[in-house]
């Protein structure tokens, strides 16, 4: 199993560069928003971190491609999704806006969240 610094690492090199922004910020666990501050990691499991670029969690991540479309509850956007080092796939992963934050979800049903705004 890859450890969370090298998923961040993968994820972070290949972030989508055609993605405009959209959210107002980063969401995610705990873990994932000491992250997004501090860039640095302290390898936990419960790591879930939401940008414009993608989602990142402790096992996957999901590099954002092209624009995203904005829906009643929230948005649209093509993933690009890659676990454990194996091949990628593309999917429109849906992301939907609660008081509690974004939850996100794949046509296969996965669903992450609700992911909280970070401080």
């Amino acid at each position: 199993m890859r450890s969370v610094a090298t998923v961040l690492c993968l994820g972070m090199a290949t972030a989508s560069a055609n993605a405009a922004a959209f959210l107002d910020g980063a969401y995610g666990s705990k873990e994932g928003c000491i992250y997004a501050r501090t860039g640095e990691s302290s390898g936990a499991d419960d790591f879930f971190l939401l940008n414009d670029d993608g989602i990142t969690t402790s096992v996957s991540t999901c590099d954002f491609r092209g624009e995203a479309k904005k829906t009643a509850t929230g948005f649209e956007i093509l993933a690009e999704c890659e676990a454990d080092g194996e091949a990628g796939s593309l999917d429109t992963a849906t992301l939907n806006r609660s008081s509690k934050g974004y939850t996100v979800t794949f046509p296969d049903g996965t669903k992450w969240g609700p992911l909280a705004k970070c401080r």
